[in-house]
């Protein structure tokens, strides 16, 4: 199975956010990559990330979603 499933991860201007801590691989399913960001979406935050945008491949499939709680 391939991992075609991928997360951009974005800061607050938008810009691609890279380094420690954040994942570069892909996943193999939509649900795995799903199930991730559930796990991690704090982490992810703590490490200057405010948005992700999930891929499949190129394409975007949703995104960018803020990981912040709406208000």
């Amino acid at each position: 199975m391939s991992a075609d499933w991928t997360w951009l991860f974005l800061d607050a201007h938008g810009n691609p956010v890279e380094g420690e801590g954040l994942t570069t691989t892909g996943f193999p399913t939509q649900s795995d990559a799903e199930s991730y960001l559930g796990e991690s979406w704090r982490e992810l935050l703590d490490a200057g990330v405010e948005a992700v945008t999930l891929r499949e491949h190129d394409a975007v499939v949703y995104g960018p979603m803020s990981l912040r709680a709406a208000e």
